[in-house]
């Protein structure tokens, strides 16, 4: 292979952060002799050239962070879509991968976030910094749509900027010396956030996994819900439902083993219900549903896949008063000092959407968008039902999860993409648990998915 090759082939995750040093070209020295008449020889020896070194620090790079694996899944996608819109320039690419909301706010919703952001011309309705644990009225409103009754009142609540930047901050509160459980598969998040804190082993190639991580596996065989009696005893659980990327919704009882088990094991759960509006049958929405749930569990959510604020950036996250750490140290005073040094508070114009979210219009519009996407997680399970594909996922959730036996998801993913130029999510990116299987996501326009699902209908007939 020439070298012009390799350097146009060389590839940049676009996630990376680190600095990139000019590649460096190594020229071998080579000794060449030529033989004259007189049979004496002359050596002409090629010197290289001076190599050109970029300025370094002193400063040693994260060994938490260079432990990471590649590039961040979902960039790795965008990444991998960008190059296929390259070698193929007319085609329509659909996505159907990143979980991101396609459907418009509704105007209930943005009226409200227009009217607050025009009061800030005013002297009447500037204001300028708010509280870092989010302003009362939302605060009370979240409470009250979604922890009614629970015993959750509005100062257990921290208004934030998402669920994905509430768990690293939580990730800061537990520290580097935790032990930690995850489902597997799961949303990446957690494991990259645990690494980049300290809290695990080396990536061990051979398994697909880091040490010191507690992978709960969690397969059609077991109903998508772990065997705790092979779990071992961890400080923090990560546990997602609906979850993300399987769709499975964890029952009453199986939740009620889970609170049981981070009882018996003295653990912290942090619950993951970013999907739990979507779930159409009696599931617990929230683990605060469970006895003895505040005890032993924090809850994150957003508005992300509830309203469609993808972009605008609304989160929430409910750590109980009783949550205590061994010391009896309340867990609650942590995070309120994390939120405080490290975040000014979730924007006001978001807040202001967000309260239109829960009035009763708002809440009827976001489940009006949101049963519009429900209908295209049933187009999609249909299609590949039909195709004789055993699908997991969807009644409750966004995400369909396709089973391809004995395949590798990333050949599955770049197969589907070639010929038929939609975008899924191989589902090894969120843990060795997903090999074999993709996740395809119903966020998308309706022409799409229908589109999307001709194709598939046209590659696996």
């Amino acid at each position: 292979m020439s070298l012009t090759h390799n350097l146009s082939s060389s590839i940049i995750s676009s996630s990376s952060s680190a600095f990139l040093a000019p590649t460096k070209i190594n020229y071998r020295p080579q000794n060449v002799s030529l033989q004259a008449k007189r049979m004496d020889v002359c050596k002409c020896v090629a010197t290289p050239q001076e190599e050109k070194i970029a300025y370094k620090t002193k400063v040693s790079r994260n060994s938490n962070i260079a432990k990471l694996q590649a590039g961040y899944l979902f960039p790795e996608i965008a990444r991998r879509k960008a190059a296929h819109l390259l070698k193929y320039p007319d085609v329509q690419v659909i996505s159907l991968g990143i979980g991101d909301t396609t459907e418009p706010i509704p105007e209930v919703i943005t009226s409200a976030m227009t009217k607050r952001s025009y009061a800030l011309s005013t002297m009447e309705g500037y204001s300028g910094y708010g509280p870092e644990q989010g302003e009362k009225p939302l605060r009370a409103a979240i409470a009250s749509a979604f922890y009614k009754d629970l015993g959750i009142d509005e100062g257990d609540i921290f208004v934030s900027d998402g669920a994905k930047c509430d768990i690293s901050r939580l990730q800061v509160v537990f520290g580097s010396d935790v032990t930690m459980a995850v489902q597997d598969p799961s949303y990446p998040a957690y494991v990259d956030s645990s690494v980049i804190m300290g809290q695990t082993g080396d990536f061990q190639k051979n398994l697909e996994k880091y040490g010191k991580i507690e992978y709960m596996r969690c397969s059609p065989e077991n109903g998508f819900f772990p065997d705790l009696s092979t779990v071992g005893r961890t400080d923090i659980i990560f546990f997602c439902s609906p979850n993300n990327p399987t769709g499975a919704a964890a029952t009453r009882e199986q939740l009620t083993q889970l609170v049981k088990f981070a009882k018996d094991n003295g653990s912290i759960i942090v619950y993951d219900s970013a999907y739990a509006i979507y779930i159409s049958d009696d599931n617990p929405r929230s683990i605060f549903e469970i006895p003895g749930a505040k005890e032993v569990a924090i809850e994150t959510s957003s508005f992300s896949k509830y309203a469609g604020f993808t972009g605008v950036r609304l989160g929430w996250t409910v750590i109980p008063k009783q949550l205590l750490f061994s010391d009896g140290f309340p867990v609650a005073r942590d995070f309120n000092r994390i939120v405080c040094t490290c975040f000014n508070g979730a924007s006001t114009i978001s807040q202001a959407g967000g309260l239109a979210c829960l009035s009763p219009e708002g809440l009827g519009a976001m489940h009006e968008v949101i049963g519009f996407y429900k209908e295209n997680t049933e187009i999609i399970m249909d299609t590949f039902t039909s195709l004789g594909f055993n699908v997991y996922g969807g009644k409750n959730a966004p995400y369909v999860w396709v089973h391809f036996p004995g395949r590798s998801s990333w050949d599955v993913f770049s197969e589907i993409l070639e010929k038929t130029h939609v975008v899924t999510t191989p589902g090894s990116g969120f843990g060795p648990g997903g090999e074999g299987f993709i996740r395809v996501s119903a966020f998308g326009h309706r022409g799409n998915v229908l589109e999307a699902c001709k194709r598939f209908k046209q590659l696996y007939k």
